[in-house]
């Protein structure tokens, strides 16, 4: 039997995936927990085998068989809740001879990872200025660090994360003085108190956020006011829909949609094979995380408004950097995951008529984020928690984007 478990690291796993490449998955969790939260990716084959299934094939001597009814090729990455019993898992098919590793920490050390890219073209016209995509992939949640004249904003910070903006600003020479929420998240714990706390920022978020009950001590901001950093500004975009508060950010030539346009590649971009992804490259916020669905229609029509009159200012060349993305997601050359607005708008949602848009955006929403009312109170300042009872409850995907349209 092997001393050691053979190991991959999720920081180390992630790159291969959104490379494409072949990634053979073992979940050896109960269906339900696969079915609601898992490994994707466009090469990722995965097959569910609950842990008993494992312990029966070590009985009867079949891990053989076990292993070789795992779909896919190439190495089986074991997969787990915590990387517990997928070690076992991995160690015992490789005393069996096969080619296997667990995946270290399981889907909770997947939910610890967070990868930085620069978004290319945002900022042409200054030099020296940055804006970062940071990106957690185990729910596609992506927040922003804009860098210039020595001092840095971070818009949509994730609580989970806060050591690693300040640590990342200060590598960047620059000191964090604005902290920035889109809306009041339903799917992650912000980070807005926890940074500004850290640092003595300011905390920015949209007036109508503060309407529906903020409690923290913030500034505001409403249509068309400007937020100086350094030498750029973030100028608010009211883009109502997803909540009525919901707001983008336009710096340089890129506009952070937040909750309103999601992303999940380069749209138009041609794929390997020749062939242009379209159908789900783009999607949209769903309307029902505020009001419930009593009032998601009403929330839909803001939000066709949304995209084709108050964006309709913004031209085709704009890099949409969004607030999500999903499950297809493909990362650009420099890693960041990104589209320009021009792609997005030759996409199924923004040809549909307001009647049409409601009609598939209120008839599409998938569940609710997991515990999105105790994350919603958590975020407003009315509960509190630890940074560990936090994590637990924003453990799996965001669901907050309405299924896509089709072609």
């Amino acid at each position: 039997m092997t001393d050691e478990t053979p190991a991959i690291a999720p920081a180390d796993l992630q790159p291969r995936i959104d490379a494409g490449e072949s990634v053979r998955v073992l979940d050896v969790r109960d269906r339900d927990e696969v079915e609601a939260w898992r490994l994707t990716g466009p090469g990722v084959t995965l097959t569910q085998k609950p842990y008993n299934r494992f312990v029966q094939a070590t009985v009867t001597g079949d891990l053989a068989e076990f292993a070789a009814d795992v779909d896919g090729e190439g190495p089986i990455t074991v997969v787990c809740a915590r990387g517990e019993a997928s070690a076992e898992v991995a160690r015992a098919l490789v005393d069996a001879g096969v080619d296997a590793r667990n995946l270290a920490g399981g889907m909770e050390g997947w939910a610890q990872l967070s990868l930085v890219a620069e978004v290319e073209g945002a900022l042409p016209d200054a030099p020296g200025a940055t804006l970062a995509q940071y990106r957690r992939p185990s729910s596609g949640c992506l927040g922003y660090l804009l860098v210039s004249g020595g001092e840095a904003a971070v818009v949509d910070p994730l609580r989970a994360f806060t050591d690693r903006y300040v640590a990342e600003a200060t590598e960047r020479g620059a000191e964090i003085t604005t902290v920035v929420d889109t809306h009041v998240h339903a799917d992650h714990v912000s980070g807005l108190r926890a940074l500004a706390e850290r640092t003595g920022a300011t905390p920015v978020v949209p007036a109508s956020a503060v309407d529906r009950g903020v409690t923290d001590d913030v500034e505001t901001v409403d249509d068309g006011d400007t937020i100086d950093v350094g030498d750029s500004t973030l100028a608010a975009v009211h883009a109502p829909g997803h909540t009525t508060g919901m707001t983008a950010f336009a710096v340089g030539e890129a506009l952070l949609t937040g909750d309103s346009l999601f992303v999940d590649g380069a749209v138009g971009r041609a794929d390997r094979d020749g062939s242009r992804r379209r159908s789900r490259l783009a999607g949209v916020a769903r309307p029902d995380l505020e009001e419930g669905s009593e009032e998601a229609r009403a929330f839909a029509r803001e939000l066709h408004r949304t995209l084709t009159e108050r964006f309709a200012r913004f031209p085709d060349e704009t890099v949409v950097a969004p607030g999500h993305h999903g499950e297809a997601a493909v990362p650009g050359d420099g890693g960041a995951v990104t589209a320009r607005l021009g792609d997005c708008r030759d996409l199924p949602w923004f040809g549909l008529s307001e009647a049409e848009f409601v009609e598939r955006v209120t008839e599409r929403t998938p569940p609710r984020p997991a515990n999105h009312e105790a994350i919603i109170a958590l975020n407003l300042g009315r509960q509190s928690a630890d940074d560990e009872a936090a994590f637990e409850l924003e453990l799996g995907p965001n669901n907050c984007a309405a299924a896509p349209a089709d072609d």
